[in-house]
């Protein structure tokens, strides 16, 4: 298959794919690991946007994404929430956290 397209127009066709994925970093100990988590780690991570690709490309992709990349991800959103949450607090109550 030879069309391309933007890596969101692919999403609905990786179902399976990101599901095999989780089930992969389950077992090698990532319990909470889910495939819309692992769909975003690839588009802020791997693809870094919404680039076109072959399907092809998407599942290679998909099944090479590491469990490092993948915890670094996950790492930063939690920090990132954090401060989110920090500012929030701070704002509520007129103090600097």
């Amino acid at each position: 298959m030879d069309e391309k397209r933007t890596v969101n127009d692919w999403k609905s066709e990786m179902k399976v794919i990101l599901e095999s994925k989780t089930t992969e970093f389950h077992l090698i100990g990532y319990p909470r690991a889910t495939p819309e988590e692992i769909w975003s780690c690839l588009v802020k991570k791997v693809w870094k946007g919404n680039p076109e690709k072959r399907l092809f490309e998407i599942v290679q992709d998909i099944f090479h994404l590491s469990t490092t990349t993948y915890m670094s991800y996950i790492t930063v959103n939690a920090y990132q929430a954090d401060e989110d949450l920090a500012s929030s607090i701070a704002a509520l109550t007129g103090s600097n956290l």
